[in-house]
């Protein structure tokens, strides 16, 4: 059964990671995928050739999700393209940790308008065409540091816990236009930045999750689809916790 029959989706920061395992799952799920890379351009592009394989349209779009006019172009993009934007996912993002006491300014404002200012900039610029269609989904990618907090991640948890309460106000600001808002909170997921870790320093996460693993990029996907799809057409303002158990 394919949940994203039809649908077209809007994804930043689809070109590794978390982000990549959701552009091959929204496609194996029936859905013509926009995603955004902001510097990785050929493996960018040998995802999208990949991708289009599956006979569905799926382009690679270079933009700035930090910045609201890079975000307003690529949506015009988007929809000249492709005509409509069923899903919006929001996940572009990045680390700059450290202690707060040697955190620089640059540090922290990298990090939030990269991944908080973005959510603004994108959801922003997506509303009025959602609203003349008559629906929508947004899905915003946080992190359980939003919620739990981190020592070394003051400016990232302080970035994915405001995409929570942004998540929150405007599934109540939009909900009568059929547009939904959702979040979705990862906890440790086995990525490109998990495998430098050293073994112990894994084990040492893992003896924190009740599951006893890291989780995988295609289960935070699963997530996705989920909220994207018409399964989810009831479930609005929710933050979702892909964890392990780790928020229990």
């Amino acid at each position: 059964m394919k949940l994203l029959d039809g649908k077209t989706i809007l994804l930043t920061g689809g070109s590794r990671g978390i982000g990549e395992a959701m552009a091959r799952k929204f496609v194996e799920h029936g859905a013509h995928v926009a995603f955004t890379y902001r510097s990785s351009a050929e493996r960018a592009k040998k995802i999208e050739a990949e991708l289009n394989d599956s006979g569905l349209c799926c382009k690679a779009y270079q933009s700035d999700a930090s910045s609201f006019q890079a975000c307003a172009d690529l949506i015009a993009a988007v929809l000249k393209d492709y005509e409509k934007i069923d899903v919006l996912v929001n996940n572009a993002g990045i680390t700059q940790d450290n202690l707060l006491l040697r955190m620089s300014e640059e540090q922290w404002d990298k990090v939030i308008d990269t991944n908080l200012k973005s959510i603004f900039n994108m959801t922003k610029n997506i509303l009025r065409p959602m609203m003349k269609q008559r629906h929508g989904s947004i899905i915003n990618i946080t992190s359980i540091v939003g919620i739990t907090g981190n020592a070394g991640q003051a400016n990232y948890a302080a970035s994915k816990a405001g995409i929570i309460g942004f998540t929150k106000s405007i599934a109540k600001e939009v909900a009568s236009r059929n547009i939904r808002c959702n979040a979705i909170a990862p906890g440790f997921i086995e990525t490109e930045m998990t495998q430098d870790l050293p073994e112990d320093k894994k084990a040492e996460f893992m003896a924190g999750i009740p599951l006893k693993r890291l989780g995988q990029g295609s289960e935070v996907a699963d997530a996705a689809v989920y909220l994207g799809s018409d399964m989810s057409s009831y479930v609005n303002g929710q933050v979702l916790s892909v964890c392990g158990g780790l928020n229990c």
